[in-house]
């Protein structure tokens, strides 16, 4: 019996198909496939491999009936398996499953610590949190009698909870196309491991299916929802906090238009500062600034609590803190201003909780600072204008010109502060589920040095090369005096 599959994968879906990577991310602009291209998969896939169970995710269910399900049940033959409803699986002829699912949260997640996911399917990846996607992936496995590697494979649009730790794992740290190793050591097998991951970029010109309608419907919407499903911006999404930021590498020494800059060595007589965020299972967040006569803030420096990849320096896990104790925590903040800050006066502002003892024996986080001649201030906490403030520092003038400057080192703030979105209820503030402990800091910063409020004069952002949404631009390397310390700072790892 002839059975026919009505399916012709576009060049990009035809990349995504044969990737042997153990986890590949096919993302970027709307309409370029990918809900289909995921079911494609996973039925060809079972088709091949006989028994396996693989798992196919959305956030919510509406969601889930509305796209996978609903192209399952177009797209696999009938003849070839059968969907039941009240399971929410597509059973196929040669024992193999689709199981459809949902997590909204870690309690929908913990539902499956006892599944065996032999691959594993994540469609819209950005709209999950990074913990959700964390336990998901320990239920990855198969056992050896069924002779299969499992694998992983997911599909993502810009924006969302999840935009800032997707595009740090897939799209910062990844050239497009190219099967990266990512190299670990397992303490528990005494060895390294190496996982396989991969980037594969969409546009909706991908997709010949579509009809014009379409592409002239996106080209219709809001610029920041445009430029994100339309052209696949991971720097310009619906919902970002703070559109204003700029990070254009051609203007690091100009210093016009843009917030990023080539560092320079401070002048001694400007005005020192740091701001300190506490955390423990999440990072906590030491940023350095100074303050010319004009009253613009340079962030020079930061010690951020999160694992850093020994070579590039670079954040290994989004939003995942060291478990350092404060003793230590205070310690690498004092061997760096030993070195780097003798002689110097640096007002400090932190987070009035770190005040509080709490009981603890040896007194409140800011009396063990303290006692290592480490001082803090408590800082205004208040959100929302604290929040403002950093509008009005990052608000370009008719010059092209902010109130504050971040040296290209310092590269957690740059990676962090462009992902914060929105609170769904609390529209007005930063969604605290974020990686926002920069911020935090940044914000008590600028609340310690107020200023009046400044309207952003740069035009709407126009699509240029300088945008960089894969950031594939190179870095220039600049020789200062400040930079020859910068194989120093790489020793102190935080």
């Amino acid at each position: 019996m002839d059975i026919k599959i009505d399916y012709i994968p576009t060049n990009k879906q035809a990349l995504y198909h044969a990737s042997t990577a153990d986890e590949v991310l096919y993302g970027g602009a709307a309409g370029g496939g990918k809900s289909k291209a995921t079911v494609m998969e996973a039925f060809i896939d079972g088709m091949e491999h006989p028994g396996v169970h693989s798992y196919l995710f959305r956030n919510t269910y509406p969601e889930l009936r509305d796209t996978l399900v609903k192209e399952a049940q177009l797209s696999i033959p009938k003849e070839l398996g059968r969907y039941i409803g009240s399971d929410h699986d597509y059973r196929l002829q040669n024992g193999t499953v689709l199981h459809f699912r949902y997590a909204r949260n870690l309690i929908d997640a913990y539902n499956y610590q006892g599944a065996e996911m032999n691959r594993l399917f994540i469609d819209e990846l950005t709209k999950f949190k990074k913990e959700i996607f964390d336990f998901l992936l320990t239920r990855v496995r198969a056992p050896k009698s069924l002779n299969v590697k499992p694998f992983k494979r997911f599909t993502a649009n810009p924006g969302g909870i999840g935009h800032g730790w997707v595009k740090s794992m897939f799209i910062d740290a990844l050239e497009p196309y190219k099967i990266h190793k990512i190299r670990t050591y397992s303490n528990t097998l005494k060895r390294e491991t190496v996982v396989t991951r991969q980037y594969i970029p969409a546009l909706v010109t991908d997709n010949p299916h579509l009809t014009e309608d379409y592409i002239i419907q996106l080209e219709s919407l809001p610029e920041a929802l445009r430029k994100a499903l339309l052209e696949g911006n991971w720097n310009m999404f619906e919902g970002q906090v703070f559109t204003e930021w700029v990070n254009d590498p051609n203007n690091y020494q100009t210093r016009q238009k843009t917030h990023v800059i080539d560092p320079f060595v401070i002048p001694s007589d400007w005005k020192r500062y740091r701001s300190f965020d506490w955390g423990y299972s999440k990072p906590f967040s030491v940023g350095y600034w100074a303050e010319d006569h004009s009253g613009r803030l340079y962030r020079y420096h930061e010690i951020y609590g999160t694992e850093k990849d020994p070579v590039t320096r670079i954040t290994k896990e989004p939003n995942r803190g060291l478990y350092m104790s404060v003793d230590k925590v205070a310690d690498l903040v004092k061997a760096y201003e030993d070195k780097y800050e003798k002689g110097q006066t640096i007002i400090g502002y932190a987070d009035p909780s770190i005040f509080a003892d709490n009981g603890m024996p040896d007194g409140s986080i800011a009396r063990i600072f303290e006692r290592k001649g480490i001082y803090w201030q408590p800082a205004d906490n208040s959100r929302i204008p604290g929040k403002m403030q950093v509008h009005y520092r990052l608000a370009f003038d008719a010059d092209g010109l902010p109130m504050m400057y971040i040296f290209s080192n310092c590269k957690d703030f740059i990676r962090t502060i462009p992902t914060l979105v929105y609170d769904l209820n609390d529209v007005e503030d930063v969604d605290t589920e974020c990686e926002d402990h920069i911020y935090d800091d940044t914000r008590y910063m600028c609340m310690a040095r107020p200023i009046k409020q400044r309207k952003n004069m740069m035009p709407k952002k126009i699509w240029t090369p300088q945008d960089d949404p894969l950031n594939m631009i190179e870095r220039p390397i600049v020789t200062t005096p400040y930079d020859s310390l910068g194989k120093v700072f790489n020793n102190i790892r935080v």
